[in-house]
C-alpha cells in the first residue's frame, strides 16, 4: 500500500496523562512519512458515535492504522515503522 494513502489516528480523553506523550510521538512519525494525523477525544465523540467510547475508553491513548487498532497505552514506535514502511 502506498504510504500517502495510510491514516493515523489518535484516540485520546482530556486529562489522558499518556495521551500528550503519544501525540508528540506520532506527529513526529507523521512527519517523518509525511502524513496527517487525526486525533479523536472519545467522550467528544461519543455523541455521535458512543462504541467508540465504549470499545476504547479504558485503554487511551490507542493508536489506529488504517482505521485498525495498532496499539494502545503507548506507541509502539518500531512496529508502526515498519508497517509504514512495509507498504
Amino acid at each position: 500500500m502506498d504510504q500517502s494513502r495510510h491514516r493515523i489516528t489518535l484516540l485520546t480523553r482530556d486529562g489522558c496523562g499518556a495521551c500528550r506523550p503519544a501525540r508528540e510521538t506520532l506527529e513526529g512519525i507523521c512527519r517523518e512519512f509525511e502524513l496527517e494525523l487525526t486525533c479523536v477525544d472519545v467522550d467528544e465523540a461519543a455523541a455521535e458515535n458512543p462504541d467508540l467510547r465504549a470499545e476504547y475508553g479504558d485503554r487511551l491513548p490507542v493508536v489506529l492504522l488504517d482505521d485498525k487498532e495498532h496499539s494502545y497505552w503507548e506507541v509502539d514506535e518500531d512496529r508502526l515503522r515498519a508497517d509504514l514502511s512495509a507498504g
